[in-house]
């Protein structure tokens, strides 16, 4: 009987702590996105931008929790055209792994950086980038601007005749989430 009322107590107790954090959890996802790639190369800049993109997360007090976002490689498009849209793919290995994603534990509020792990062309690393999200009514606005080594994750920089693009390459991403 005793050990009944402890496990009781001890139950309502645990619950009483649990269900006010459940209550203030909040699962977003994108409204709207915006990636840019920005690149160099002996010849001239170029950059790659797309509007496509999967981001959820669960909101829970002053971060974001449970991040994934998921980009698709082909979604992706270049100013330079098509031969560069091609070359970028070829070089994301974009048959094989079609989605770039970042996945995070948790997100601050504010100004902070976001860890988790960055998959780029198939191969995985731990990622670490300044990171800034702001709520805005509804909305959360994430931004975020890091520098990628291409060749940190397997890839060969793309060409044309034997000149290549710089190993070095700005990612920015905007997402608009609710």
């Amino acid at each position: 009987m005793k050990t009944a009322k402890n496990l009781i107590s001890a139950s309502l107790i645990l619950g009483s702590l649990i269900l006010p954090q459940l209550s203030n959890a909040q699962k977003i996802a994108q409204k709207a996105t915006n990636i840019t790639i920005l690149g160099t190369s002996p010849m001239h800049d170029w950059d790659m931008k797309g509007t496509t993109g999967t981001f959820s997360g669960v909101v829970s007090g002053n971060a974001i929790t449970n991040v994934t976002f998921t980009v698709p490689v082909k979604t992706l498009k270049a100013e330079k055209g098509k031969t560069m849209e091609k070359k970028a793919y070829d070089a994301l290995k974009a048959d094989k792994a079609p989605n770039v994603t970042f996945t995070a534990t948790s997100i601050s509020m504010g100004k902070s950086n976001a860890t988790g792990k960055l998959t780029i062309a198939g191969a995985s690393r731990n990622a670490t980038f300044p990171v800034s999200v702001v709520k805005k009514g509804n909305s959360y606005i994430i931004d975020a601007t890091e520098t990628i080594k291409l060749s940190d994750f397997g890839m060969e920089r793309p060409g044309f005749m034997g000149i290549k693009t710089g190993d070095v390459v700005t990612v920015k991403v905007n997402v608009v989430a609710e």
